[in-house]
Formats: structure tokens, C-alpha cells, sequence
């Protein structure tokens, strides 16, 4: 009997049921089996993209007989082009799934990927979330997440949450009172996992840790907590572990991708081998051993709409020296930190809050490039930009009208447009930096 949460995905055109085929042959492929598989799939989606996708014809330059270490590395600036330009022969943006990067490296843009390529991605979390056994049909989900605020997509997101069996906590305020109403509905729901922002999940273990909970008291039929889209430090987890009573899991993907590491329960970050292929490279593109630090590179191996061929997706990682081609593990990632902003009514945001006040001034027209945002007083804040143009005042007034309704009135933003933006030392711009 096939399941609500399936079904929808049906209902939209995702072939799950044959996604779901090929990742069980992926899995249970044989060493020597993989290896011939991995190789196929690096040919067909490059041949594919050279005969079917302009925009990846003029990245390689019309070049014949590439080896792959020859391929040019796609970067996030590249992709910074309305998305028509960037799409294959035979795809429109009325066939293909569709989003918009949360811009948590500074650097937004559309992206697609074809349906069967999502179901793929869909199938891929199935799976992984299984290892805890947690089903998406029928376990009841935590999630510290965001939320549009617009009438449209805040009832389409929360129709989603039905549909995917899960209570969404909006993170955009955390201050303590929120925190008890949070604590109060894990008291009276069967919540059987938690997923979201680590650093809003943090905030909340932290307000458990000051009262004296232990929420899996509370709540006994929680099994996991699953933290993605920021860093979790050692210390962090040890933190959930002790506050929530449960196994906390790690979890490293990117939108535009997929999963790409998830930790499994033997304690490894298992890097996503069904559906991506990981590279570890140099400042020269040169392409590392295992256990050496580097750029992080992936390429999507089934992406027929939009091309992520050895793509810098802008972090810095090692993968660990028992990888094997089937099996990588990452030992280490470098980033994905965000600080938390304290508003002057006593009010805490995590950092990825700002995608959604910066999200008004991200167009598909790739006119704002990259953007970072500092707070330097309680009530102030400055945004840094690179842009062909000015904002006018038309994108300012959408912006002020995001904060207050995202964050809270009266705060004062600064714009400034700059040529560059600094980067750290990896190379990274953190989108949210607090100085106070």
C-alpha cells in the first residue's frame, strides 16, 4: 500500500518507485562492480551535458578528448546566470524540480535538477534516515527549520509538513519564552526524531542544560536528532547527546546536490556514493589523496537538466585514509559555521534567518552577485554586496519590509556595494558575522 508521503511525490511526476530500484542495485553492486559503474556514469553525464547543454559546452570550450582531470571546475559564479541559459535541450522550468540556494556562502543562485535526479535524491534520504529507523510515511518529525512568511509559500510549506509528517518549529525567534513553548510541545506530541539547524537545535539544548531537562524524559518516544546546513562541533554534540538522551546524527548536503555525508551508525560520515562523486582538490585543481586537506568537488552523476560536473561547492574537507572509491568517508569538514544574532528585545536568530531577508533581493537576473551581512550593535546591522548596479529603492523597501517581519522593527541596515567581498582564509565567505 503505497503511503501519503509517496504518493505526493508521485502526484508531482517524481519516479520514485524506479529511483528506488536503481539505488538498491547502486548499494549492493560488488567492489570491482562499482568501479565500472562510477566510470560509466562520469562519462555519460559529461557526454551527456558536451551534446545537450551550451552553457557546459562554452565552460569546456569546445575541447575534444578531455581527460577528467582536465575538466574545467565549476564554481558558484559561474552558475550566477538566468537559469535558461544554464539548462539542457529538452528541459524548461515547467519539467524539472526547482529552488533557490539558501546563500549561506554569500553566493546564491537557481538551480534545477531533472525529476528522476530528485527522486534519486529523495530515495538517497529514504535510505540513510532508515539506518536509524526513521520513516518518512509514518515517523512524526521536529523540525527546526525556517518558514516563508508570505501567505502562498507559509501554507504551501506547512501543506508540505502534513504531507511529510512533521511539526515545524520556525527558528527566527529563539529567545526563552519561544524555547518553553518548544519544550511544551515536545510534551504533549509523540515526536519520534528531531531535524534541523544546528545552531538552533544548540540554542535549544542549551535552554534544556539551564532548566535541568533532559528532553527524551519528556518525550520518550524520540529515537534521533539529525543536525544539518551548519557545523556541529564535538562539543556541540556532546551537548544534544547529554540534553536529549538520544543519538545525535551529522548530516552534510547541499540543495543543489544531495545528501553528501551522512553519518552512519557505526560512527563514520559516509560520503554519498550512489548519486555523487567527491573530489578532494588542491589550490591547483589537483586532485588529493586521502587524508589531505582540500577544496571540496563534486559532480552530480545523474543531473540531466543542469549540469554540477566537478563542481567547488565552496568548503574546505579531508576525506579519511580507509576510503574507498565505494565507500568514502569524510573525516573532516572545514566551515558552515554561523554565528547567532541577539536583537535588542532580547530575540536570537541563527544566521541562516538571513536567508530569508536577503532572499528578496536574490533575482534569476544574477544581479546581485554575493552578499554578506554584519551586525556591529545590538540594532545595527551592515550589508556588503556585489552588484552591476545600485539596490534601488524599490529592492531597499522589500528588504526593510523582510527584516521586520522575519526579525523585529526599528533594527537599522546599512547597504553598501563593494567590487569584492573579504573571504577567509579557505576562501569562504560566512554570509552572518556578529561583532558584538
Amino acid at each position: 500500500m503505497i503511503s501519503i508521503f509517496d504518493l505526493s511525490l508521485k502526484l508531482n511526476g517524481f519516479p520514485i518507485k524506479k529511483a528506488k530500484a536503481e539505488l538498491d542495485t547502486i548499494v549492493n553492486l560488488s567492489e570491482d562492480d562499482y568501479a565500472v559503474f562510477l566510470q560509466n556514469k562520469k562519462e555519460e553525464i559529461v557526454d551527456f551535458h558536451l551534446k545537450n547543454n551550451s552553457f557546459y559546452q562554452q565552460l569546456v570550450r569546445n575541447k575534444t578528448d578531455l581527460k577528467w582531470e582536465d575538466l574545467p571546475i565549476l564554481n558558484k559564479q559561474n552558475l550566477q546566470k538566468p537559469l535558461e541559459e544554464r539548462l539542457s535541450k529538452g528541459y524548461s522550468r515547467k519539467n524539472v524540480y526547482l529552488n533557490k540556494t539558501s546563500g549561506s556562502s554569500g553566493t546564491p543562485f537557481v538551480f534545477a535538477k531533472d525529476k528522476y535526479c530528485h527522486s534519486l535524491t529523495w530515495t538517497s534520504i529514504f535510505m540513510r534516515f532508515g539506518w536509524y529507523k526513521i520513516d518518512f510515511n509514518h515517523s512524526l518529525q521536529a523540525r527546526f527549520y525556517g518558514i516563508p512568511m508570505d501567505f502562498i509559500g507559509y501554507r504551501k510549506e506547512r501543506f508540505k509538513d502534513f504531507l511529510t509528517h512533521r511539526f515545524r518549529f520556525p527558528v527566527f525567534d529563539l529567545s526563552d519564552a519561544v524555547l518553553e513553548k518548544f519544550l511544551q510541545k515536545f510534551k504533549t506530541k509523540k515526536f519520534d526524531y528531531i531535524n534541523g539547524y544546528t545552531s538552533s537545535i544548540v540554542l535549544f539544548a542549551k535552554y534544556l542544560e539551564h532548566k535541568n531537562i533532559v528532553l527524551n524524559e519528556v518525550c520518550p518516544t524520540l529515537k534521533a536528532c539529525f543536525v544539518t546546513s551548519e557545523m556541529l562541533f564535538e562539543s556541540d554534540k556532546k551537548l544534544l547527546e547529554k540534553q536529549f538522551g538520544i543519538a545525535v546524527i551529522n548530516e552534510y548536503g547541499a540543495s543543489e546536490l544531495d545528501l553528501i555525508a551522512f553519518e552512519s551508525p557505526n560512527g563514520d560520515w559516509q560520503i554519498n556514493a550512489e548519486t555523487l562523486f567527491v573530489e578532494i582538490l588542491d589550490e591547483n585543481n589537483k586532485i588529493l589523496p586521502y587524508g589531505e586537506e582540500g577544496r571540496i568537488v563534486i559532480t552530480s552523476l545523474f543531473n540531466k537538466a543542469h549540469p554540477f560536473i566537478r563542481y567547488d561547492i565552496g568548503d574546505i574537507g579531508i576525506l579519511d585514509e580507509k576510503s574507498t572509491a565505494q565507500k568514502p568517508i569524510l573525516k573532516k569538514l572545514i566551515g558552515r559555521t554561523n554565528d547567532v544574532a541577539i536583537l535588542p528585545s532580547g530575540k536570537k536568530s541563527p544566521g541562516l534567518t538571513f536567508y530569508y531577508v536577503t532572499k528578496s533581493i536574490v533575482e534569476d537576473d544574477g544581479n546581485v552577485k554575493e552578499f554578506i551581512i554584519k551586525q556591529t550593535q545590538l540594532d545595527t546591522f551592515e550589508i556588503e554586496y556585489v552588484s552591476e548596479k545600485e539596490l534601488d529603492k524599490v529592492q531597499i523597501q522589500k528588504i526593510d519590509e523582510a527584516i521586520a517581519l522575519y526579525l523585529e522593527p526599528n533594527l537599522n541596515f546599512t547597504f553598501t556595494k563593494k567590487s569584492v567581498l573579504e573571504r577567509s582564509k579557505s576562501g569562504k565567505l560566512k554570509q552572518f558575522t556578529s561583532y558584538i
